[in-house]
Formats: C-alpha cells, structure tokens, sequence
C-alpha cells in the first residue's frame, strides 16, 4: 500500500507574489541537478515557490530551504500525483526537475516559460521546454535562463 504525507502547507507571506515555481521530482532527479537549481534560485532573490516529493529517502539526500514544501510520497507515481496538485497554472516560469514524461502535459500547456532539469528527459518534455543538465553542462545555462525570464520582474 502506498502512504504518503504532505507537510502542511506554507501560505505565501501577505504580499509575496511568486513569480517562479519550481517542481522537484526527488525520486527521479539526484542532488547532483537539484543543489544547482536550488543555488540558482536562491542568488537571483526572485520570489519562489519550491514542492518536492518523493520517497523519504530521496527526500534526505538534499537540504531543502525551509520555505520549500516536501512531500514524501511511496509508491508507483505518487510523487508525480503530488506535484501535479502542487502545480499552480499562471503566465509565472515554471522549472520542472524531472525527466518523466508523465509532465509532459502539464509542460506544454504551462502559458510561461519552462526550463527542464534532467539527465534524461523523456522527448515529450523536450517538445516544449527548455532543457538542461546542471551536473553535466554546469550551471551557465540554467542561470541564463533564469536571468531572461525574471529580467524586469
């Protein structure tokens, strides 16, 4: 049987407009891709919006900021099931650290831009993202990335 455990759910402070969210897939995308991204964000000071899920294990291989919300979740696909509730459908630039073509729907019908970390993307994803590899291209291109699309925000 799967469980799976939400934290409670962190309310942006009054008056904090997100204007990034980022969707961790722990179970699928190691510290190698996620620390960078993390990094990244964290040095451009734009306001953000970070879910992680996956199972406890993958969960505990990162520190995560304490404004991210972890959901630790086992099971066939139920991390994927989390962050898709987690998803917030806005014109706002979505990063998706995975490579799972199940969010390949999701990826393309996001109205903002898009950026995918992953080792391996599925093609789908590729179809309508941006993708890059941190741990393999460095960070040069996801921070490009992040520079164009919070530019004048």
């Amino acid at each position: 049987m799967a469980a799976e455990a939400a934290a409670p759910a962190r309310p942006d402070p009054p008056g904090l407009q997100v204007s990034l969210q980022v969707l961790i897939d722990a179970d699928n995308v190691g510290p190698a891709r996620v620390q960078p991204v993390l990094t990244a964000i964290d040095a451009i000071g734009t306001p953000v919006s970070i879910v992680v899920s996956g199972r406890e294990q993958a969960l505990s291989r990162v520190s995560w900021p304490q404004s991210a919300q972890q959901i630790i979740s086992s099971g066939w696909q139920r991390a994927d099931v989390a962050l898709a509730k987690a998803y917030r459908r806005d014109d706002e630039p979505l990063i998706l650290l995975s490579g799972d073509g199940d969010f390949a729907l999701l990826a393309a019908r996001h109205p903002g831009p898009v950026l995918i970390v992953s080792a391996a993307p599925s093609y789908r994803l590729t179809e309508n993202a941006t993708v890059t590899d941190p741990a393999l291209e460095g960070p040069g291109p996801l921070q490009a990335w992040l520079r164009h699309v919070t530019a004048g925000r």
